[in-house]
């Protein structure tokens, strides 16, 4: 930008104004004020300024309270129109997610995507299917976790007459798409099993299993076929292990302070340890290592994420396997699904993306792409 400044012909207001549309990410995505703000590291007071300017010249939508996206004819008019409510962007799973849908999104003429951010929040998850009601989106995509909400929601886009898809977590009448939380679940835990017994001789004191109780029965369902394949591989001795559940919410933080709390008072010497995704394992890891545990530890995790992968190509790490779930290739076969609910193709219920075992053996061959970027 410095040659910029000094340009006597350049208009500092139109690089303002371009830097504010530049910083949309996608046609449909829903941003708020203060994203914008950090996006383009102008003043708020710019920012909001151009906003409005745009909103008058119908290049703009403000959407509720301080929210904006791009309008309609300045993006390109589509067929469909498609809603998508993100977990939230903290999270690398879901951020593979949703940057595959935007870039299928982007390659489809049929699609307009509209996309707001549940932030991890039931509220936001709430607002949203509101917004995206009264947007009158053709067709939703749900990716929220929070059990006790699934059923709200699925009222309302019924109510609205409007179909959706929902992500990892099943709501009521959507169509379900994800994983086999369970035979996920039982690869893990067997993988779990055998190399305890191969390191161990099946020695085996504690399995720790980290939860995300808000999530419901899908988390436990993962958590449940980890266990099932740990004691089928374990056999007889598994009826001497005690089984503890520590809720870590689906989040690192938390997830390394229930396993610090835990250690406290575990006399426990081998430990498997497993959870319902990579970020819940990995902050629990973390505590093990912290307390000198690391030697009686075995991890899995579940996702494959970018930060397990990272971890199974560490020496020595305690985290010995992810099962992958492909997110990144989410965002194409999602796309084709909604345009056969919308033009009334026949959609089985549940469509499940297929999973697979990472270790430290095979990590580099499945995600050889991940060198580029270390």
């Amino acid at each position: 930008m410095g040659n910029l400044r000094r340009d006597p012909y350049l208009i500092k207001s139109v690089v303002h104004a371009s830097r504010v549309i530049a910083a949309f990410q996608s046609p449909g995505e829903v941003v708020r004020l203060g994203d914008l703000v950090e996006r383009t590291a102008l003043s708020r007071g710019i920012v909001f300024r151009l906003l409005y300017t745009f909103e008058q010249c119908g290049m703009v939508d403000k959407i509720g309270a301080n929210q904006y996206r791009l309008a309609t004819r300045l993006a390109g008019r589509r067929r469909w129109k498609i809603g998508y409510a993100s977990l939230g962007d903290e999270d690398p799973f879901v951020r593979e997610v949703t940057n595959g849908l935007r870039f299928a999104a982007e390659q489809n003429e049929e699609v307009e995507l509209f996309v707001l951010d549940n932030r991890f929040s039931a509220a936001a998850a709430a607002r949203n299917v509101d917004t995206l009601v009264r947007e009158h989106v053709n067709l939703a995509i749900e990716y929220q976790r929070d059990d006790r909400i699934a059923a709200m929601i699925a009222s309302k886009f019924h109510a609205a007459n409007i179909p959706f898809i929902a992500i990892n977590n099943p709501h009521p009448g959507a169509t379900y798409f994800g994983v086999d939380n369970y035979a996920a679940g039982l690869v893990g835990g067997r993988f779990l099993g055998r190399t305890a017994l191969e390191r161990w001789d099946g020695a085996v004191d504690e399995i720790v299993l980290i939860d995300l109780n808000r999530a419901g029965a899908v988390p436990r369902s993962r958590l449940a076929g980890s266990l099932d394949g740990t004691t089928d591989v374990l056999g007889e001795r598994a009826a001497r292990i005690r089984v503890v559940h520590l809720d870590g919410d689906g989040d690192r933080e938390k997830s390394w302070q229930a396993a610090r709390a835990h250690l406290r008072n575990s006399k426990a010497g081998k430990t498997l340890l497993s959870g319902v995704n990579d970020t819940s394992v990995l902050g629990a890891v973390r505590a093990y290592e912290e307390a000198g545990r690391a030697g009686d530890c075995l991890a899995v995790g579940q996702n494959g994420s970018p930060e397990a992968r990272a971890e199974l190509r560490r020496d020595a790490s305690l985290f010995i396997g992810s099962i992958a779930y492909f997110p990144e290739r989410y965002g194409e076969v999602l796309v084709r699904l909604a345009l056969d609910i919308l033009n009334r193709r026949f959609v089985p219920p549940s469509i499940l993306m297929k999973h697979q075992l990472l270790t430290s053996k095979n990590v580099d061959r499945v995600y050889p792409g991940d060198s580029l970027s270390r």
